[in-house]
């Protein structure tokens, strides 16, 4: 892992002083990695839970990341989660679990401020734009709308989607702009262990195991990716979902990170294409993220590997520094019932999560919102 490179400088784009929410978590921890050397991004505040407030961050903090963090940042005092503590920072992240996240980043939405959310708590509103970066950026022109609605002058709040539903609708993006309307897909995920977070599923219950269920993702996928791969009305004051069918189910595995999925597809228009331009189309799409050179976008959303055996996720979760989607075993169904079958992979705390709020605030920032 590399993480002076997981972002690269962009002339002209502005500087932003930044805060986490959650910084103890598992997903805060990403944040901070990230953040830790971003061109543009500086980390000035982190806040996490009432017995933490005021203590440095190295002190209560049970890193858990695979690089060091810098005396610097390990200095940093932490505070309690509050407006008032975060009001000299141009954009908020949040990284706090779903217990807490509802009202905590109602507060500091309501105090004026731009929050970029990993949280599950508003990504159903219907003035909250949820967006999977190298898909839907577009969906944040919304955010007017979504001030206007509320009567703020600033303040913003923005979702990233569930860390598993990215594998999904990253490519069924690139299909569906070069085939038209997708019918319905099936997803199998085998989820890794630092999706629940920290200190997450109990080694007697993941070791020489799959879990078979995970509370609430398989609902989260067949509805969000409805929303992300929708669009947004012309007067940008809501979303349209997509009328995809999505049948979900969602297993637990005994791997750290990167979520791998195994999807199905049928095309609504007949005759499918065929696997070699399927195969073209998914190499070859090109997000809005990376049109507009935000700092952290992939150089390639898409990678389509031809190992019969790829990818996997310890080999290829890193993928273009962990913002690329990875698809491999692109092959007809020979049972006819689906168009394509294929394999999946995408880093769940990178472009899944943290990377992907982080992503959607650099978006933002180019496009005027943050």
């Amino acid at each position: 892992m590399d993480v002076e490179h997981f972002t690269s400088e962009r002339p002209g784009f502005p500087p932003r002083k930044c805060g986490v929410l959650g910084a103890t978590g598992s997903v805060g921890q990403r944040f901070i990695l990230l953040l830790a050397n971003h061109p543009h991004f500086t980390l000035t505040t982190i806040g996490a839970s009432v017995k933490s407030a005021g203590r440095r961050y190295k002190d209560v903090v049970r890193w858990k990341q695979a690089l060091p963090i810098s005396q610097e940042l390990g200095n940093l005092i932490v505070q309690e989660c509050k407006p008032e503590a975060f009001k000299e920072c141009d954009i908020v992240f949040s990284g706090l679990d779903s217990d807490v996240a509802g009202m905590i980043e109602t507060e500091f939405f309501e105090a004026d401020l731009k929050l970029f959310s990993n949280a599950k708590n508003h990504r159903r509103d219907p003035f909250v734009p949820l967006i999977a970066p190298t898909v839907n950026v577009n969906h944040l022109e919304v955010l007017r709308h979504q001030q206007k609605h509320h009567g703020l002058g600033k303040g913003i709040i923005v979702c990233n989607s569930n860390c598993a539903v990215v594998g999904l609708v990253v490519p069924l993006a690139a299909l569906q702009a070069r085939f038209g309307p997708i019918e319905c897909c099936s997803i199998v995920t085998m989820q890794a262990i630092s999706g629940a977070g920290y200190p997450g599923v109990s080694s007697m219950d993941i070791l020489d195991n799959v879990v078979p269920f995970i509370s609430g993702e398989e609902d989260k996928l067949e509805i969000e990716a409805q929303k992300i791969l929708g669009d947004v009305n012309a007067q940008a004051t809501r979303f349209i979902n997509h009328k995809v069918k999505v049948s979900a189910s969602c297993n637990r595995v005994a791997v750290l990170d990167g979520h791998l999925a195994c999807i199905d597809l049928k095309f609504q228009h007949r005759p499918p294409p065929a696997i070699t331009a399927i195969k073209h189309a998914l190499s070859t799409y090109e997000s809005e993220v990376q049109t507009l050179r935000c700092p952290s976008a992939p150089e390639r959303a898409i990678v389509v590997m031809e190992g019969e055996d790829r990818p996997q996720p310890r080999l290829d979760r890193e993928t273009d520094n962990g913002y690329a989607v990875s698809v491999g075993r692109v092959r007809e169904d020979p049972s006819g019932i689906w168009d394509v079958k294929f394999v999946a992979l995408s880093h769940n705390t990178i472009i899944g999560a943290a990377g992907a709020s982080i992503l959607n605030a650099e978006a933002a920032v180019i496009k005027g919102f943050a």
